[in-house]
């Protein structure tokens, strides 16, 4: 998208050619026939400019930056895909996941996978529990004169 933004008047004109399926201030969309139109014109060495020229745009609305920066996009999506990277396929692929609803079945699988899921957690949670009370209350510790975390806590506590 380039960042000189089209005047109403501009919009005007661009919208009245059969080479463009949307514009707006800020941005414009050509149709797919122009662009595999580009394309073959592209391969046999014409310019992009000249390109744009023959097919009723105006360079000067547009801009040679617009122009190129087009040009390599679409080149760019035909050496990748082919014919078929020229399409729009922004309709495709809007960035909304589609929702179904899922079945009895599928609820009820779903549920289930939770609740195991929750289970592990609980058992990892005592087994944390049950070390945390080990290392406190059974392990001897040598830094601390060969005591418990816990009797060594008691020991200073009563020393003060």
């Amino acid at each position: 998208m380039s960042k000189i933004l089209f005047t109403e008047k501009e919009v005007e004109m661009l919208s009245h050619n059969h080479n463009v399926k949307n514009v707006s201030v800020k941005e414009i969309t050509y149709t797919d026939e122009f662009k595999r139109t580009f394309i073959a014109e592209d391969q046999k060495g014409k310019f992009p400019r000249a390109i744009f020229d023959d097919h009723g745009f105006d360079i000067n609305i547009l801009g040679l930056t617009r122009i190129k920066s087009a040009a390599k996009r679409w080149r760019a999506a035909y050496r990748k895909d082919g014919i078929c990277g020229l399409s729009d396929s922004r309709k495709d692929r809007s960035g909304r996941l589609t929702t179904n609803e899922l079945s009895i079945e599928e609820k009820y699988e779903r549920l289930e996978i939770q609740i195991n899921l929750l289970k592990a957690e609980n058992e990892l949670l005592k087994k944390i529990d049950q070390y945390m009370t080990y290392y406190n209350n059974y392990r001897y510790q040598w830094n601390l004169k060969k005591m418990t975390p816990v009797q060594y806590r008691n020991h200073l506590l009563n020393i003060a």
